[in-house]
């Protein structure tokens, strides 16, 4: 009876040896390149994570802790969203203001047709920006675009066109209408690039990013467009 005891007690404890060298290797094969940082405790969840940049900028390697506080940030709006949405609106509704005008006195159909797209994608996106206000009015940086230029018909706003450019605008027929809307059509586009670009390193909310993406993008498609006709 003592042998058997003996033997049980033998195929037991290699049995609890096996499963801990097992759970080991499991633990250690979870590890990003296999290999155990400092001070590891061998569990999987301690595995290093990789922490995607922002445009421009490397990925990078950080600690499933530094993940966990990352996330907990949450990507609640910034100031820096608070002003490009609202800002944005202004430039885009002097943009309207612009193609309305070629809509009555271009000359060329090519400066209607793209003063028309031009209309068509930034109308709505007006409507997103000011839902985006109404569901964020009291966040973080509510208000505060007032210190980011935010004045009379956003004057200050990269490649908005002055009140003296707008008359002349307004006062053009014909082939110098359409001259002088691609001049001052491509510098608008520029501009709201330029912003585009200003809120995707300083934002944080994922909707206002997202939109900037697709502003900044689709505009430097029109740009292009634009560049052809002149």
């Amino acid at each position: 009876m003592s042998t058997l005891r003996s033997r049980r007690s033998v195929t037991g404890a290699a049995t609890a040896v096996s499963l801990i060298a097992a759970l080991a290797a499991a633990a250690l094969t979870g590890c990003t390149g296999g290999e155990a940082a400092a001070g590891d405790t061998g569990r999987a969840d301690e595995a290093s994570v990789i922490a995607p940049g922002r445009p421009g900028e490397e990925a990078r390697t950080i600690s499933p802790q530094e993940a966990r506080e990352a996330a907990e940030e949450g990507t609640a709006p910034n100031a820096a969203d608070h002003a490009f949405m609202t800002m944005m609106i202004d430039h885009h509704e002097q943009a309207i203001e612009m193609t309305d005008l070629a809509e009555e006195f271009a000359d060329h159909a090519s400066v209607r047709g793209i003063a028309g797209r031009i209309a068509a994608t930034q109308g709505p996106e007006i409507e997103i920006m000011r839902a985006w206000l109404l569901r964020n009015a009291a966040g973080e940086g509510a208000g505060d675009e007032a210190r980011h230029g935010h004045g009379e018909h956003g004057a200050d706003m990269p490649g908005m066109a002055s009140e003296a450019d707008m008359e002349r605008l307004r006062a053009a027929r014909g082939a110098e209408f359409d001259a002088l809307f691609l001049e001052l059509m491509i510098t608008h586009h520029e501009g709201a690039v330029t912003m585009a670009a200003d809120v995707s390193a300083q934002g944080n909310d994922g909707a206002a990013l997202e939109l900037a993406a697709e502003i900044g993008a689709s505009q430097r498609v029109e740009i292009a467009r634009m560049e052809a006709l002149r």
